[in-house]
């Protein structure tokens, strides 16, 4: 009989190890986004849009640029190990930050150059933190750790911006920078702790010349691999630029403060802590799933867009982060079930690239799209994406009613999901 428990990974001593440590470190990486984009739209310049779109571009671009690297690294070598380096450098980055703002020194530049520094450590980071989890809990608890992990992500995701925003009322935004660099004693910590005889270790690929163009042939001789990562570029160029919509918003739209900006960044991420339980609670998730859930997502930015208040903006927010994190969860554990497990590395670090890769691309069209026409016509972008990424879902339902697709993606009577 299958096990259905909604924490059934918890079972596991690693991977209740790792859950805490990443909690901790995980809110302190919430509160530095908050008080980073605070930093640069309210103190760095006057409520400058198109900066702050620069800022989530230069953390983020090299998630694209250095894919050839980062699959190779999360496929290759001891993952644990590699882990240990990128939090230990992803911590000094954040004291780094914190110094120079504490002391009085910082300016736009110096900001643009760290966020740029994050962007190279994480670009290894997310691939190696992804498939880690495959070796904590092994492939028959794969899918309820991936949700965990959302939950665990967006719990922090819940905390960290509204304590961000009470710390940079009172005491600026240097001081939640080096809480967050010590909060990666944490993870650091859990990381020593494992048991390493108890993971479960995945077979590694020969190493040869043209890993990555394996990786990106075997992505494109699987159609339904092709349709679940167009999906994600469509959102993660357009749709997750939540940094510029919701402080466009709180700061032009509803004329708020940084206590105010930072619970409406919660209350986006009690929807994804919703859908982050929801998500682990199901066996194996569907195809159709990805269509609902950006079919929703398009529909709930377009209620933010709409919102006349901020407390009608919270409620959609939540909404949005529901649908967001369902989507986000769902073809993360479909791409890691459908994947030979040695290719699961490149195949996941390409799905970083392309999900956050694009942004790049996103943020700074609707940073200039937020100075120009204003907040509420930004938010429009999630509402196309989403949709766009719903009628890519739809044509591969239909698509899967005419061929036989992977098993994964049929039911058991073996007919498609729809």
């Amino acid at each position: 009989m299958s096990d259905t428990r909604l924490f059934r990974s918890l079972r596991f001593y690693n991977y209740r190890v790792w859950a805490i440590g990443a909690l901790i470190s995980n809110i302190g990486t919430w509160m530095q986004r908050v008080a980073q984009d605070w930093l640069v739209l309210t103190v760095l310049t006057a409520h400058d849009a198109s900066a702050v779109g620069i800022t989530i571009a230069l953390q983020f671009g090299p998630q694209l640029l250095l894919l050839p690297l980062t699959g190779y690294a999360a496929d290759h070598f001891d993952r644990r190990r590699l882990i240990l380096v990128t939090q230990a450098l992803l911590g000094l980055l954040a004291l780094g930050l914190g110094l120079v703002t504490v002391t009085g020194v910082v300016t736009l530049w110096q900001v643009y150059a760290f966020a740029l520094g994050l962007g190279c450590v994480t670009a290894f980071d997310a691939p190696l933190r992804q498939t880690f989890v495959n070796d904590l809990v092994g492939e028959a608890y794969l899918a309820n750790a991936v949700a965990l992990n959302s939950t665990s992500f967006n719990a922090a995701r819940m905390i960290g911006p509204a304590v961000a925003g009470l710390l940079i009322a009172a005491v600026g935004s240097g001081w939640v920078f080096l809480i967050n660099a010590a909060s990666f004693a944490a993870v650091l910590g859990s990381l020593c702790l494992l048991r390493r005889d108890e993971l479960h270790p995945t077979a590694r690929p020969r190493h040869h010349v043209g890993g990555l163009t394996e990786g990106f042939r075997y992505v494109w001789q699987r159609p339904d691999l092709k349709a679940i990562l167009l999906m994600l570029f469509v959102i993660g160029t357009f749709g997750l630029n939540f940094a510029v919509y919701i402080s466009t918003m709180s700061v032009r739209v509803f004329h708020g403060e940084a206590g105010q900006y930072g619970l409406l960044s919660s209350c986006l991420a009690v929807g994804s802590v919703t859908g982050a339980l929801l998500a682990a609670k199901r066996e194996r998730p569907h195809t159709r799933l990805l269509c609902l859930s950006t079919l929703g997502f398009g529909v709930s930015c377009g209620l933010a867009a709409l919102a006349p208040n901020p407390y009608v903006f919270a409620v959609a927010l939540m909404l949005t982060g529901l649908a967001a994190l369902t989507f986000m969860t769902a073809s993360s554990a479909l791409i890691q079930l459908s994947t030979e497990p040695t290719m699961r590395g490149r195949v996941m670090a390409l799905r970083m690239a392309i999900t956050m890769g694009g942004t790049p691309l996103g943020a700074p069209i609707v940073g200039w799209l937020a100075d120009h026409a204003g907040p509420r016509w930004a938010m429009s972008v999630g509402t196309t994406a989403g949709l766009v990424a719903a009628l890519i879902g739809g044509i591969m339902l239909l698509r899967q009613r005419r061929r036989h697709w992977p098993a994964y993606l049929q039911t058991p009577h073996g007919h498609g999901d729809a």
